[in-house]
């Protein structure tokens, strides 16, 4: 069963193939099913890790066969767009602000089966984990046992995240809220998957990293599209 077919499932998902998928025009809009990167306000860098997205959706396409459009979208928080990805990432290094109707937004967007990636690109989590307490304010990030099925779609990580930058040399960590069941948000911290999804010319990580950072960005991407 292809990617597609398992996410259409969901009403978000099946408003955003419309919307996307079939939505190449006339107008020379890429043909695929869109990702985008979240813009929020406070004053953090969200523009963060231009190369990575395109670089994980070719990898994702090339070893997945997802169908991605092969750039992504730029989508605010607070607007109505945001039900037209299935997946939505979040990255920056900063001061991180939602206001009530942002906040509101994102947390109708998630409860509707959309899914959000917030990659730690250092010095984000104690902005972030304040602002999510506004989205869900009775639900708190819990951390991931290893065998948990993210670390275990096509890519085998029995270690969890790999480790791409230093930071503060802590191991690195794979967070979730979740909704009645359901991951909602995956939040991975102290690993800067994005930075390893960049062009290697950008930071220089040896290949072997750019590649383990690519594979745990297509299982997080894989399993966003199929869990129950």
């Amino acid at each position: 069963m292809t990617y597609i077919n398992r996410f259409l499932k969901r009403p978000i998902y099946t408003m955003a193939f419309l919307c996307c998928a079939l939505g190449a025009s006339a107008q020379g809009q890429q043909k695929g099913l869109k990702i985008a990167k979240l813009k929020y306000h406070g004053g953090g860098d969200w523009y963060a890790n231009k190369t990575a997205l395109p670089n994980l959706i070719h990898f994702c396409n090339t070893h997945l066969n997802m169908g991605l459009a092969s750039a992504e979208d730029v989508v605010e928080v607070g607007s109505p767009d945001i039900f037209l990805y299935p997946y939505v990432y979040m990255t920056g290094h900063g001061n991180v602000v939602f206001n009530e109707q942002e906040a509101r937004n994102l947390r109708n967007y998630l409860i509707a089966g959309g899914f959000l990636h917030i990659d730690d690109n250092y010095g984000l989590d104690p902005f972030i984990r304040l602002e999510m307490k506004k989205v869900f304010p009775d639900l708190d990030f819990v951390e991931l046992p290893f065998d948990h099925k993210i670390y275990h779609q096509k890519f085998q990580f029995n270690e969890g995240l790999p480790k791409v930058h230093e930071h503060d040399g802590k191991p690195p960590q794979g967070f979730a809220l979740v909704y009645q069941g359901r991951v909602v948000c995956f939040y991975s911290y102290e690993s800067d998957l994005g930075n390893g999804w960049e062009d290697q010319n950008i930071y220089n990580n040896p290949e072997h990293i750019r590649q383990a950072a690519l594979k745990a960005g297509a299982n997080i991407l894989s399993f966003a599209f199929t869990q129950d």
